[in-house]
């Protein structure tokens, strides 16, 4: 039986796979200060976002570790793409957990090298130290943005259009699929809702065209009832969304139709990482055109009216669905 290798020091650690990641921010000074040095190009302000992934809530151990790496970087992109803002550069705090050896760290920082260029961001610094815990992986994303244009929940108006990107619920299956994996689902499915599920894809591009076109964004991570109900509570106003309207992947459907779930489960999972957002009536060709110049599936799923600040999903006979939980919750 082959041992597991001991891990290098903390900071030849740092040297050989992270500092390379900070090459592209001259203020991380390539790791080695305490600090680092930011300004923002003139006009702009930072977008600042956190989040943590955590061993056996957010990821499974078996999941691979480069996606494990992409998907702590990418569910901080999503917040920064639903802002309206463009990545600059990111802060890491890792909490190594015992059974994680130098290669699974080599794996881990490939990832972060693959996605940082592929969206545009760099390593501006953070930590790293051992835990007798699960695994846990803190990112803190910047991002720049003109000023003044930065998308908020709270500015949804009256008769505005409600949008979604891409497809909803994937996630939420995909993770049902890697804890029970169910004979019905065929294996092509399975290998998609399991990739949504441990590599969501943030709409940065388009979340920075939608700066000047919507009037409030959310990005969709606890579950497109939940995120939703912040933006109607915000701004004050019900969403009332079609259940017809929101959009499912083909996967999705088939996973459906051999009963791993139902239709009301899909709005209430987390893990789409998708971008839900208002905008005006007038707006409708622009969004659409930008979509379509993004490559990125776009949805609108139902509008701003008044009532109860909260989220009205409506069967094709106009009666409400009832939720026992509208999407994830740590507590």
């Amino acid at each position: 039986m082959s041992r597991k290798s001991p891990l290098p020091g903390e900071f030849d650690l740092i040297e050989r796979y992270l500092a390379p990641l900070a090459r592209g921010e001259k203020g991380a000074f390539g790791l080695k200060d305490d600090a680092a040095y930011l300004a923002p190009r003139a006009g702009n302000g930072f977008v600042i976002t956190a989040d943590a992934i955590v061993e056996g809530v957010h990821f499974l151990r078996t999941d691979p570790p480069d996606e494990i790496a992409q998907k702590a970087l990418r569910v901080n992109l999503s917040d920064l793409a639903a802002k309206g803002a463009r990545p600059r550069t990111y802060f890491m705090t890792t909490a190594w957990a015992g059974w994680i050896d130098e290669r699974w760290i080599a794996s881990f920082a490939s990832g972060l090298a693959q996605d940082q260029k592929r969206f545009g961001v760099t390593l501006g610094g953070g930590d790293t130290v051992r835990t007798m815990g699960p695994l846990s992986i803190s990112i803190t994303a910047m991002g720049e943005i003109q000023q003044g244009t930065m998308l908020r929940r709270n500015g949804a108006v009256l008769g505005d259009d409600v949008w979604v990107t891409g497809t909803i619920g994937d996630a939420g299956l995909g993770l049902r699929l890697a804890i029970a994996p169910a004979g019905l689902v065929a294996a092509a499915d399975r290998k998609y809702l399991l990739q949504r599920y441990r590599v969501p894809e943030p709409r940065v591009v388009f979340g920075q065209g939608l700066a000047r076109l919507a009037s409030a964004a959310v990005d969709v991570s606890d579950g497109l009832v939940a995120d939703a109900g912040h933006v109607a509570r915000q701004s004050g106003l019900a969403l009332t969304l079609a259940l017809d309207a929101i959009p499912t992947s083909a996967a999705a459907q088939r996973a459906l139709a051999a009963g791993l779930a139902h239709v009301q489960d899909l709005v209430v999972a987390g893990d789409d990482y998708e971008i839900l957002f208002t905008a005006p009536v007038a707006h409708r060709r622009r969004i659409e055109a930008l979509a379509a110049k993004c490559s990125v599936r776009l949805s609108r799923i139902g509008s701003c009216q008044k009532g109860p600040a909260d989220v009205f999903v409506l069967h094709e006979d106009g009666e409400p669905l009832q939720f026992a939980q509208t999407g994830f919750t740590h507590f």
